[in-house]
């Protein structure tokens, strides 16, 4: 066996490990062939917090405003400067603008399917369709980046975190609307039992949010637009448990039915059982996640610098996540009460809902986060990703009330920070009206390897699927070392 202790001799081994099949003179090619800088950065982030706005940001609205477009592209909403010279985001974002020299900013994902396609996004399947969205059990289905973390890491054995390895909050994805819940993040052919460990939130709405659609019958008191200071996050019923995922409602809470035996259970008696009574186990014997998930424990004056809504409280978590051992974190902005033109989905009341609702929840909680983190050394060791399923379209709808911008893959933004990633960068551009990728193209799968890659896992490692054939956990996504330090 290598020895451990040299740290370019454990990265060999973890490579050897990953690559299964490829076998050694792979994996010398590899090597020969790797930049200094993917070198470098393999294996830098002990953790990653994913932020996803379900619905799609606008890429005009966000990280990549046109101030010399015309008026039915520009939009409403203007430019600012930042703290990295050159780069201009919305004037909604003024935190965030002076965060951005910490940040790598990509301006050129691009992708063929402008759809809600969660599952395409966070996962290596290869191709996306209209009836996958909402089977989250779909046999087509790849698994969640999320849960290939908690796979591989348990694969390489050592020793069992006292908090999860994949925890997804507020709650099961578009389990408030009225909806089916959506796919995407579950474990797919890699079982169940590695699907997020999801939280629920107790904590009211305190505020109407601006409409999501023209004609919509009621208006909702939604908690991403503002919440008490004694909301909280729990362990969600039927956390880590087979839930039956066309009917939430017929979950059972995994601490009920632990609970009762739990008098009956030591950790020797875990042995023989299956992963969902080991990890169940854990939950109840170690008082780490509820106290990580305890965002009371915090100053107040903190709470409010993420922002009192259900976002910022989500990415104050998250924080605490990680700190308790947490490798992987995902933070949805989800729909609430109605699923159409819910989130970030902008179709209707574009203006509105930017203004009043998510620049100024998103400025706030993901400003707070990457200066806390920074501030506690955590940064440099905690990938930050933010990252939706598209972009939306250059030119405004202005048919729509409040005027709209609908979906729009072949150009859009996204951001990352910390965790091996570039400080202060842009990494390619668009067109004069955001619409097409001018040059340096990024697909989502190539995040997905350059995820995988900063947490020390190979991106070529494959996995068995249900026939047990190898399947690439970043499907056809390359390491991007434009995205690197």
């Amino acid at each position: 066996m290598l020895p451990l202790h040299d740290e370019r001799t454990r990265r060999d081994f973890l490579r050897v490990g990953g690559l299964g099949a490829l076998g050694l003179a792979d994996l010398a090619r590899l090597q020969a062939n790797a930049a200094p800088t993917a070198e470098r950065s393999f294996g830098r982030a002990r953790s990653c917090i994913l932020l996803f706005p379900y619905g799609s940001p606008p890429q005009h609205e966000t990280f990549d405003p046109k101030p010399d477009a015309p008026a039915e592209v520009q939009g409403e909403l203007k430019a600012i400067p930042t703290s990295l010279p050159g780069l201009k985001v919305c004037e909604g974002l003024p935190r965030i603008a002076r965060v951005a020299d910490r940040l790598t900013v990509v301006r050129s994902m691009t992708h063929p399917y402008p759809l809600h396609c969660v599952a395409y996004v966070v996962s290596g399947l290869p191709t996306y369709t209209t009836d996958l969205e909402n089977r989250a059990r779909d046999g087509r289905h790849w698994p969640f980046v999320g849960s290939v973390v908690d796979y591989v890491h348990e694969r390489r054995g050592g020793s069992r975190p006292g908090v999860p390895r994949n925890v997804a909050l507020p709650w099961m994805l578009n389990s408030k609307t009225d909806n089916l819940v959506n796919a995407g993040p579950f474990a797919a052919f890699l079982g169940q039992a590695y699907d997020p460990v999801w939280t629920d939130f107790d904590g009211p709405g305190t505020r109407l949010v601006p409409r999501y659609s023209e004609g919509q019958p009621k208006q909702f008191m939604d908690p991403y637009g503002g919440t008490t200071p004694d909301g909280r996050f729990r362990l969600a019923a039927g956390a880590d448990t087979p839930p039956d995922l066309e009917r939430v409602g017929l979950r059972r809470s995994l601490l009920e039915q632990f609970d009762r035996a739990r008098a009956g259970m030591d950790a020797a008696a875990t042995d023989g059982h299956d992963r969902f009574r080991e990890v169940a186990y854990r939950l109840l014997g170690s008082g780490r996640m509820r106290d990580a998930l305890d965002v009371g424990r915090e100053p107040a004056a903190l709470r409010e610098r993420y922002g009192l809504t259900l976002f910022g409280q989500g990415c104050l978590a998250a924080r605490r996540l990680v700190e308790a051992g947490c490798p992987f974190v995902t933070v949805f902005w989800d729909g609430f009460g109605q699923f159409g033109g819910c989130a970030w989905d902008t179709h209707a009341y574009h203006y509105p809902r930017l203004r009043e609702y998510l620049l100024p929840g998103f400025d706030l909680a993901y400003s707070a986060l990457v200066e806390d983190l920074e501030a506690r050394g955590l940064l440099d060791e905690t990938l930050v990703l933010w990252m939706s399923e598209h972009g939306r379209t250059p030119r405004i709808d202005s048919k729509p009330p409040g005027a709209g911008r609908h979906h729009w893959s072949r150009a859009y933004s996204i951001a990352l920070a910390g965790g091996g990633t570039a400080r202060g960068k842009v990494v390619g551009s668009t067109d004069r009206q955001g619409g097409e990728v001018r040059d340096t193209p990024v697909s989502p799968k190539d995040v997905l390897a350059t995820t995988f890659h900063l947490l020390g896992i190979d991106p070529h490692t494959t996995v068995p699927d249900r026939q047990g054939r190898p399947v690439p956990i970043a499907g056809d996504g390359a390491v991007r070392t434009e995205l690197l330090s």
